[in-house]
């Protein structure tokens, strides 16, 4: 086990776990932490004192003057906000050996996250109110532990996710869905024309996965030469364009503001851009993995790299990356995509499309992007925490004296093993998967 930051001299007992499943209400004190705070453009060197969930003080040196306080010296440690993942997959209900609830809420939570938000694509799926008070009423069940990421759960756009039939939106409104959407190209525009007209006054996020049918086909990896190489059905890059130029013809018609998932092409980007500038009602994601990798990594054939929207070519990846650091893109989502092991070890075209990321997407992100200097912290620390809420039509809040610790404290240089003993996700159809990686979570607090 290890211990979140190291203790000061005078601490006799060690740091808290943050799986040791006890609800801990003390006085706490980090000694010369890294605070990173999107909302304040911070990122500066200083002492932190978080006393029964909230921040007591943010000063550059604090005197503990109560001998009940624990004080634990955070040199070379990151405290940031906490990261909220805008969508992710759960096993349960219907696929609880891919991943249950109470896997997800472990992971999320080793992983930095304090808020994740599940995508409807269950069995039953979450298009009615009762499956989503069955799901609350199953959270609200689980043994977890503390602390516990705040889980909250989309509604599907149509009945069945089956692109024909809307559901019963303003009920599921009621109901307490954070969003809608169908996570999967619509059939037809008729639908997604209805969608905005009827949700312009429901003030909740209405997010779009953009793709044409008939381009994808039976396509598994991105058009290019290095599809023709490996003999793999392609797709090609105006599959998604073609798709998200219409939807932003209609949001530019109606008005009724949406938000773009898992963008992928560097073209997307462009559109996205131009789109903002006229001054559209628009935000927009892409996931980590896109950010990380391109197609000369399916040389292998590794079927966790079979993912939807495919990998993109090393020019789409770069043009993600640039997108987000200056907004373009607003925010990484992590789309932790659980499957078991016997459903990934097929053919690379038969595998279900998907990899898990809750546990590993800061370390590796933070490897490759901030410790490269490509990135500055603040720039993929508000990525992944402030960003995602507003995306969510939600309050962000600075860190400050007096206001609710929602906090992840990351140790930058701890190494360690991405295997079955160190994940808690049920799942490990990872490409990094037995590897050794370098940042692991200490600690979050919500």
């Amino acid at each position: 086990m290890f211990s979140p930051c190291s203790p000061a001299p005078l601490l006799p007992y060690p740091f808290p776990q943050i799986f040791s499943y006890l609800l801990i209400l003390m006085t706490e004190l980090l000694q010369q932490v890294r605070l990173i705070d999107p909302v304040t453009r911070t990122d500066q060197v200083v002492d932190v004192l978080i006393g029964d969930g909230y921040i007591g003080e943010i000063a550059p040196k604090i005197i503990p003057i109560d001998s009940e306080t624990s004080v634990y010296n955070c040199r070379g440690l990151v405290l940031g906000s906490g990261l909220v993942d805008l969508y992710s997959h759960s096993g349960e209900p219907g696929f609880e050996e891919r991943e249950t609830l109470t896997s997800l809420s472990q992971a999320a939570a080793a992983g930095g996250f304090t808020r994740i938000n599940i995508l409807p694509n269950t069995t039953p799926a979450i298009d009615r109110p009762a499956v989503v008070a069955q799901i609350q009423q199953n959270i609200g069940k689980k043994e977890i532990g503390s602390p516990v990421p705040r889980l909250q759960v989309w509604g599907g756009i149509t009945l069945d996710l089956a692109g024909k039939q809307l559901a019963e939106l303003s009920d599921l409104a009621a109901a307490g869905v954070i969003g809608f959407t169908d996570n999967q190209p619509w059939e037809n525009l008729a639908i997604v024309h209805r969608v905005l007209e009827y949700c312009q006054n429901f003030h909740k996020p209405i997010a779009f996965f953009p793709g044409d049918r008939s381009l994808l086909a039976n396509g598994v990896m991105r058009e290019g030469t290095i599809a023709l190489r490996l003999g793999l059905s392609p797709i090609p890059v105006i599959a998604e364009t073609t798709a998200l130029a219409a939807l932003l013809e209609l949001v530019a018609a109606i008005g009724t503001p949406v938000h773009i998932m898992r963008v992928s092409t560097a073209r997307s980007v462009e559109l996205i851009a131009r789109a903002k500038s006229q001054g559209l009602p628009i935000t927009a994601s892409t996931t980590w993995m896109h950010l990380l990798l391109d197609t000369r990594a399916l040389n292998n054939y590794h079927t966790s790299l079979r993912l939807n929207p495919p990998l993109g070519n090393r020019d789409d990846m770069l043009m993600l990356r640039d997108a987000v650091r200056t907004g373009i893109i607003d925010a990484i989502a992590i789309d932790h995509t659980p499957y078991t092991f016997e459903e990934k070890v097929q053919a690379f075209a038969e595998a279900l499309p998907g990899a898990i990321g809750l546990e590993i997407a800061l370390p590796l992100l933070w490897q490759n992007l901030v410790e490269t200097q490509e990135f500055q912290p603040l720039e993929l620390w508000r990525a992944l925490s402030t960003n995602p809420l507003s995306c969510l039509n939600q309050k962000t809040q600075a860190i400050s004296q007096g206001v609710p610790a929602e906090l992840t404290l990351f140790d930058p240089q701890e190494t360690w093993v991405v295997d079955q003993a160190h994940l808690h996700t049920l799942a490990q159809n990872t490409p990094w998967f037995g590897e050794e990686i370098r940042g692991k979570v200490r600690r979050i607090w919500c």
